[in-house]
């Protein structure tokens, strides 16, 4: 607590913000409607000051484009320290993470003076267990290849912050976050009492993309719920266009309940009196309580179905997955409702046009999310010359951390190598000089979870989907995720001693993977590729080996592990698959790439 403390004090205090002066005119905030900030460099000075409104934006950037790369690094890691001060230790499981003082939010548009400008955006608001994210993510694409000039705001982020932050596809620059960032932040801290605090981690990124999409004027804003629904921050819109439920599961018990029926209450806590809402088709329990609170407000339920694929002509959707016909199912069916409710249907649609307009395929095929059943050949073996191939290691990657989408997550797997092999086969092609066939497939799972999961309840999905497709691992690694949970980009650097790394929780799952192949003698492939003998695994990197399973000290070690058996056996086709913990493919993400 104290260390945040500090971090706060360092965060007001200007001086210190850029290492280096900071000029002022004062009063600093609020500002007059009809001024605009802007950031000045002036040698190694940076000034804010207040100038007539000259362009929509409240904020210029001239200076800041223009600065020393090294300056803007040090600004946007100083920003990220501030960031990282409103991030609680409490558990999740606290009280106060429980709607706690959830009309703060209102308190805090009227401070930043955003409460009307908030009012005016025409926002489609998506809430849901599972495949919200790639919802959104459909329905910005879609919605972009229309025409219109897009905000999208999503979480978690992988890599860096800036991804949850969207602007017309790309995530905005680091000039925007920080002339945003640092005008929220000063704002918030000026105004700041006992009664209205600063607010915390997500709250504050919430109000900060509010700020980025009214300064930005975008035609539509599309908000990606971050938990729950009925107190989330995102839930301070009070008239959204249209909003949706993707499909629902267990997860998040601690906080939204320990029932479906409970969950869908918390999430349907984003409907409003007169908007439309859409679903998917949910369990009955789910779906009765969706119903039930749509009927209290006097809306319809509208349930989507998911997209006939002979409607895309051909076209692949940009987001792979069975499960992602589902989620462009309901991204559609939001899409028209926001077109027809805003009054920009016309010229789209055909009159009684069953086929889905051009603009619509256009945005399907072009939808892309990170880590999200994303296929990563290693980076690192095509800067390695002829005699290494790409597809000698490939990432699978997946974010999945609740026992449905373990199952999506197993089957979309399954079908990327079984077809992948089925390619390789059919077409002859060698691969590392080496006609590649399935006795050179290995397949290896690394795999993390939170501890507030059960990897009871995680595994056996994983396990028993994959193997009733006909697929199983050669090894299974558990590895502590990388990056920090309580510092925005920061990413620990793994003990030089192995004995100093807390592997507890990782020896636990590893447990729980010894038990569940114990009874279950299919679910590990022990006579296509014997990996053990192929690709040693030192003592040095790794805690606790077994035939089937491995505890590795750190996500560095495991890549390092990888790349040398791809390396010293070529004829190999090292398929791994990374998934439990959306940080875990974040942290791998970032390093393969590095």
């Amino acid at each position: 607590m104290a260390a945040a403390a500090a971090n706060r004090v360092l965060c007001s205090r200007g001086t210190e913000r850029f290492g280096a002066p900071l000029a002022r005119a004062d009063p600093v905030f609020p500002l007059p409607r009809s001024h605009h900030l802007s950031i000045l460099h002036s040698g190694s000075t940076i000034h804010l000051v207040h100038r007539p409104a000259i362009s929509p934006s409240l904020l210029q950037l001239e200076g800041m484009t223009g600065g020393e790369p090294e300056s803007t690094a040090r600004a946007y890691e100083e920003a990220l320290s501030c960031l990282s001060s409103l991030i609680t230790r409490r558990t999740r499981a606290h009280g106060a993470n429980k709607g706690d003082r959830f009309d703060l939010m209102f308190d805090y548009l009227k401070v930043l003076e955003l409460d009307e400008p908030v009012s005016r955006l025409k926002v489609i608001h998506v809430a849901g267990t599972k495949g919200k994210g790639s919802t959104c993510v459909f329905t910005e694409s879609i919605l972009r290849s229309c025409g219109f000039h897009t905000g999208l705001f999503t979480s978690p982020h992988l890599i860096d912050v800036r991804e949850r932050f969207r602007l017309d596809g790309m995530d905005v620059s680091e000039e925007k976050f920080l002339a945003y960032f640092w005008w929220c932040w000063d704002t918030l801290q000026e105004r700041a009492t006992d009664n209205i605090p600063m607010p915390t981690y997500f709250r504050f990124l919430a109000l900060l993309v509010f700020k980025i999409f009214v300064e930005e004027q975008v035609d539509v804003a599309i908000l990606e719920v971050g938990l729950g629904g009925k107190f989330d921050a995102t839930n301070v819109v009070q008239a959204p266009i249209v909003c949706g439920i993707s499909s629902l599961g267990y997860d998040h018990m601690e906080i939204l309940g320990n029932t479906l029926g409970e969950i869908a209450g918390e999430k349907a806590g984003i409907f409003k009196p007169g908007v439309p809402a859409y679903t998917v088709p949910q369990p009955e329990e789910a779906m009765t309580v969706l119903q039930a609170k749509a009927s209290q407000l006097g809306i319809s339920l509208h349930v989507a179905l998911p997209l006939d694929r002979g409607l895309l002509n051909g076209q692949q959707l940009g987001l792979d997955g069975e499960h992602q016909y589902m989620n462009a199912g309901l991204a559609i069916a939001i899409v028209r409702s926001w077109l027809q409710k805003t009054g920009n249907d016309k010229g789209i649609f055909a009159e009684n046009a069953s086929d889905l307009p051009d603009q619509f395929l256009r945005g399907l095929s072009s939808a892309s999310l990170q880590g999200r059943a994303q296929i990563v050949p290693d980076p690192y073996f095509i800067t390695q010359g002829p005699n290494f191939s790409p597809a000698g290691l490939v990432f699978y990657l997946d974010g999945a951390h609740s026992p449905e989408s373990m199952i999506m997550s197993a089957r979309w797997f399954s079908h990327a190598v079984k077809e992948n092999i089925e390619h390789v086969i059919l077409s002859g092609e060698n691969i590392n000089n080496s006609c590649s066939d399935r006795q050179n497939q290995v397949r290896i799972l690394v795999f993390n979870c939170m501890s507030v999961r059960d990897p009871q309840n995680l595994l056996p999905p994983l396990i028993n989907t994959c193997s009733d497709q006909g697929v199983s691992f050669h090894k299974a690694i558990f590895v502590p995720n990388q990056s920090s949970f309580n510092k925005v980009g920061s990413y620990n650097t793994p003990p030089l001693d192995p004995q100093q790394v807390d592997l507890s929780w990782q020896l636990t799952i590893q447990r729980v993977w010894q038990n569940i192949i114990k009874g279950n003698k299919g679910v590990t492939d022990h006579t296509v590729v014997n990996v053990n003998e192929a690709c040693k695994v030192g003592e040095e990197i790794n805690a606790r080996s077994f035939e089937n399973s491995a505890v590795f000290t750190s996500i560095p070690s495991v890549i390092k592990w990888l790349r040398e058996c791809a390396q010293e056996n070529r004829t190999m086709r090292i398929q791994v698959l990374v998934t439990g913990s959306l940080h875990l493919v974040g942290d791998v993400l970032r390093l393969i790439k590095k």
